[in-house]
Parts: structure tokens; C-alpha cells; sequence
């Protein structure tokens, strides 16, 4: 058994003020109860950092059966991870789980596959089966302490993300683990453990074994945190990027792009999927284009982007809107002037391509008008540019002018 560090509420400054009051209420309705409540996880590594956790899960050892009978708005969820979530107003809700321990091989029955996840141990026993230290601090709702059982503290106070136990063998358990030590260490400012780096380089093809979905949603994480051109980069430095994405060709253009739209969303401007999605294969999308109709313009971004929206179970809505953005950059990056181009500015999707183009503007240093002449186009206060190749001349008319149907046709006269 290991001995906690325990830090009294003396000797660290996480209030209770700043935890949510409705996460507050199952904590004490636990501990009430006999049963042992604990604030777990991100919610505690956060409030030590100074930070505001965006949610707060609780760990107890009550199980979900016995949670539920506390709790009138309790729901179970999950097969392969039994959990418990309280639900509250304004669509609140504070997951709690039951500490769960890591089965000996002898108990693993062949014919059960959520076996594994389901066995419940002591506090001390998940806290080993978390994936880094910052992750396995307990914050005691009964003595308002902190409980230490993985070193997390001192790497805290270090500013390092270290993986509790191998590396190795943690990375072979849950690849996700690799993409997620770089996300932790970009977000937090954080440095890798020595054993990290190694050991993404040598397990970095389990990743491509992890669920489509998952990924989708760990890539989507990096936009929303503001870190996709850090983490990507690093994760193309460490040999993952490949089996991560591997219909992504890295280059300096992808990797600065990637931070400009990190740099727009921490900036407030919202970034959906179609717009990432788009953002990441744009440097491509743009080797492949030569001068041609739209129509080829079309074919070459369906080209892209179809193999990852299939890989990852993406909807055709997403992958149309991102084709959609990929061509209004075409038309926004060939310059003014072109056949439809009122047409085109009416488009629903024409001011979300902008907003690409001017993020690979603003990415690549490009210089002149070019820029704030589409704002201006978009924003109606510019006139339409002269046809490229025949300024201010008008069309032709047809000889003969136009012909009236037989149906349409005068009367003769009388």
C-alpha cells in the first residue's frame, strides 16, 4: 500500500467558493451518507493551477446502484464504464463514478468484455489506473485536504506531465494517452516527462487501433483548446501525426495556419468542424489546384476530404459544408472580378469561407489589397469589380435579338 501525501486545507489555497454548488451538494449528500467524496481529476489539477474547470467529477465508493437510490435525478449510463449522472437545471450535469481498480489476469473471464472497467477497488487503487499524475489528485469534501498517491503535486509544482506507471505500457492500454500528453502539456504550458517522447515513437501506430470516433472527438478537443498547430506539430515531430491523420500532409504552411486559427478562436471567433476540417486540408488543397472550371475545383476538394470523413464516420453535412469552404477559397484566393461573383458573396457559406481565406492570409504574411477588398465586397460597401480580361466592356448582343415562340408570337394584323 502506498502512503498519500495529504495536504490540509492549511497548506493549499483550493476553496470551496470556487467549486460549482450543485457538484458541492453530492459531495456533502455522499459524505452525509457514509459513503467517501472526493472531487477527482481535470476539476482539482485545475483549481490548484488557478484555473476555472469547465466541469467537476466526483469519485466516491458508493456504487452506481447505491448512488441512484440517493439521488432522485440520478441516470446510470455505460456498459463498458458504469457511471452515475446527476442532473440538474439549465442542463447541468456532475458525473460521478465509483473508484474502480485494475482486475488481476486470474479474474479475467474470456466472454465479458466490460469486465475490466466495472471492478471497484479504494482510491488508491484509481488513482493507479489514471493516465498521468496531475490527473489523480483527491480533493476530501470532509476534511477539505488534498490526497496525493502518484507524485502529482510535486509534478504540478514542476510543471511536467508524467504518465503514472510505464509509458509503454499505459500508451499500449490506451493509445489516445499519446495525443493527450501533448494536449495536456500545450494547454498547461507543461513539460514531457524524459520517458514520453520515446514512447510515443514507439508506440505511436497503436493509435490508428483507437475508435474513429474518439479521435474525431480528441482532434476537435485541440481546436477548441486553442492548441491544434502546437499539438499537431509536436505530434508530427514524434512520429504520430501519420497515424493519427494520415491523409494529412504536414508542412511549415499547415503548422502556421493551425496556430492562426488557434490564435482566432482564443481571440473569441468560434471554429465548428467544417471550419477545422477545412483549415487541415487546406495546404493540400491548394498543391493540388491548377486553373480550371469549378466543377474540377469541386472534384479536387471531394478528393481530400472524402477518405477522412469516411475513416472517421464524419456526416456528409460536415464534409459538403468544408468542400463548400475549400471552393469559396478558390474563389476568394483567384482574386476579383469573376463571372458570378455577386452570386457567389449572396452564398450562405461565403462569409465562413472568408474567414479560411483570411486566416491563411494573416498565416502566410500575404501583402495588399486583395484582402480588404473582399471584406469590403462582403460587407457591401464596394461595388462589383470589372470582369477579369474585359474591364468595362458589355456583352455582346445577339444578332437578330430574340426569338419569339409560336405561342408568344404577335397576331397578324387584320
Amino acid at each position: 500500500m502506498t502512503e498519500p501525501v495529504i495536504l490540509p486545507r492549511t497548506e493549499h489555497d483550493l476553496s470551496r467558493r470556487r467549486i460549482d454548488e450543485n457538484s458541492l451538494k453530492v459531495l456533502y449528500r455522499l459524505q452525509q451518507h457514509g459513503y467517501k467524496a472526493y472531487l477527482v481529476g481535470g476539476g482539482v489539477r485545475d483549481l490548484l493551477l488557478g484555473r476555472q474547470p469547465k466541469d467537476f467529477d466526483i469519485g466516491t465508493d458508493a456504487t452506481p446502484e447505491q448512488i441512484r437510490k440517493l439521488f432522485r435525478n440520478c441516470r446510470l449510463i455505460g456498459r463498458r464504464f458504469r457511471l452515475a449522472h446527476i442532473l440538474f437545471g439549465d442542463n447541468e450535469r456532475i458525473e460521478v463514478a465509483t473508484f474502480r481498480r485494475k482486475p488481476l489476469d486470474a479474474e479475467v473471464p474470456d466472454d465479458d468484455p466490460f469486465f475490466c472497467e466495472n471492478q471497484f477497488g479504494t482510491p488508491e487503487q484509481d488513482a493507479f489506473r489514471r493516465d498521468f499524475t496531475i490527473n489523480a489528485l483527491f480533493y476530501n469534501i470532509e476534511d477539505f485536504s488534498i490526497i496525493d498517491y502518484v507524485g502529482g503535486l510535486e509534478d504540478l509544482r514542476l510543471g511536467r506531465i508524467r504518465v503514472i506507471g510505464d509509458a509503454d505500457e499505459r500508451f499500449v492500454e490506451d493509445p489516445v494517452r499519446m495525443l493527450r500528453a501533448l494536449e495536456f502539456a500545450a494547454r498547461l504550458g507543461f513539460e514531457l516527462d524524459d520517458a514520453i517522447a520515446p514512447a510515443i515513437g514507439r508506440r505511436a501506430a497503436g493509435i490508428a487501433l483507437a475508435a474513429p470516433a474518439r479521435l474525431r472527438e480528441e482532434v476537435l478537443e485541440l481546436f477548441r483548446h486553442k492548441v491544434a498547430g502546437k499539438v499537431l506539430q509536436k505530434a508530427d515531430r514524434y512520429g504520430l501525426l501519420a497515424d493519427l491523420l494520415p491523409d494529412l500532409q504536414p508542412s511549415r504552411e499547415l503548422f502556421d495556419l493551425l496556430r492562426q486559427v488557434d490564435v482566432r478562436t482564443a481571440s473569441g471567433t468560434a471554429i465548428d468542424e467544417s471550419l477545422a476540417l477545412a483549415a487541415l486540408y487546406l495546404p493540400a488543397f491548394r498543391q493540388r489546384l491548377v486553373e480550371g472550371s469549378l466543377a474540377e475545383v469541386f472534384k479536387q476538394a471531394n478528393a481530400l476530404l472524402v477518405p477522412h470523413c469516411q475513416r472517421y464516420s464524419i456526416a456528409c453535412g460536415i464534409r459538403h459544408q468544408a468542400r463548400e469552404l475549400l471552393v469559396g477559397f478558390y474563389r476568394f484566393a483567384r482574386g476579383r472580378g469573376h463571372r458570378g461573383e455577386q452570386r457567389f458573396l449572396r452564398h450562405p457559406a461565403a462569409a465562413q469561407a472568408f474567414v479560411l481565406f483570411q486566416l491563411w492570409w494573416e498565416a502566410s504574411r500575404q501583402e495588399g489589397e486583395l484582402l480588404e477588398s473582399w471584406r469590403r465586397a462582403l460587407a457591401g460597401e464596394e461595388a462589383p469589380a470589372a470582369k477579369v480580361g474585359a474591364p468595362g466592356r458589355r456583352r455582346p448582343r445577339r444578332r437578330g435579338g430574340r426569338r419569339r415562340s409560336k405561342k408568344t408570337a404577335a397576331p397578324a394584323p387584320e
